[in-house]
């Protein structure tokens, strides 16, 4: 059986209505009967469950295993420093570890010829999962203090079912976590908004998700007379899947924590014509 895609919901910036389009698109596709699960990748402040008001059956500790030397077996050949891509280790007289900059991947342990390195649990965050109605729901949470997202991020991609289609909710911006992201991506969707910032910020992040090959897509949120995102998808030939105008309502009813849905049943419109755009592009 063919595997339901991963769509990546990103930004430039925070504050475009990523969120927004996530949880939307996640409730339009539960209502047209598709297998949805909407996880919110954005575990330093994952927002996705105040519009969505899931109902949470597991909750899950999770942390990276770090390593310890054993200065007594290592004879400072450096193997462990060698193999570390992330610098988590120094070669001084003996290796010096610098936890906040593991990833828990275990080479130098593998690496190191004489068993001097064993790997202690280190939890850095929490891992939830559960339903909104018929859109199966999971987050991450990262621990306060904690500097390292991604191998979160990458736990919680892991429980995705792949028989639904998954829509990742990214951090903001384009560093990172958000690459973490979006590498797991069979396309991209980036919300932007119409300001010299949005545009500013929605280059940089072409610029960055650009070298992984993936499908993108623009949405446009707060559309108004303001055409310059129009005009720059067109010169860089990236296809603007939909335009969401501006509306004092609709931010009231967001913050609110409300759906948009109810009140505005014309929204429904935009989800259809944004997952056309999607499909097109897959």
């Amino acid at each position: 059986m063919k595997t339901a895609p991963i769509i990546a919901i990103a930004s430039g910036k925070g504050g475009t209505g990523k969120t927004t389009v996530a949880v939307h698109l996640a409730t339009w596709l539960a209502e047209q009967g598709r297998a949805v699960q909407y996880l919110d990748c954005d575990v330093e402040e994952p927002n996705g469950h105040l519009f969505l008001r899931p109902t949470i059956t597991s909750r899950e500790p999770w942390g990276v295993p770090q390593p310890v030397i054993d200065n007594d077996r290592c004879t400072s050949c450096g193997k462990c420093a060698e193999v570390c891509v992330f610098n988590a280790i120094a070669m001084l007289k003996k290796p010096l570890v610098f936890p906040e900059l593991c990833h828990g991947c275990g080479g130098c342990t593998l690496a190191c010829p004489v068993a001097a390195i064993r790997e202690e649990p280190h939890t850095i965050g929490e891992i939830s999962l559960g339903a909104a109605g018929d859109i199966a729901f999971g987050q991450g949470r990262l621990n306060i203090g904690e500097p390292l997202a991604p191998p979160l991020i990458r736990a919680l991609i892991h429980r995705r079912q792949k028989n639904a289609i998954t829509l990742l909710d990214a951090p903001p911006g384009a560093s990172c976590p958000a690459v973490t992201v979006a590498r797991d991506a069979d396309c991209l969707l980036l919300v932007t908004e119409p300001t010299p910032f949005g545009l500013h910020d929605l280059t940089l992040a072409i610029e960055t998700f650009r070298p992984l090959g993936h499908p993108m897509g623009v949405v446009l949120n707060r559309a108004d007379n303001d055409t310059r995102i129009q005009d720059f998808c067109a010169r860089e030939a990236i296809p603007l899947l939909a335009e969401i105008p501006d509306d004092r309502r609709v931010a009231e009813t967001y913050a609110r924590g409300n759906l948009l849905f109810e009140t505005f049943p014309e929204w429904r419109n935009y989800f259809t014509t944004l997952w056309t755009g999607i499909e097109a592009r897959r």
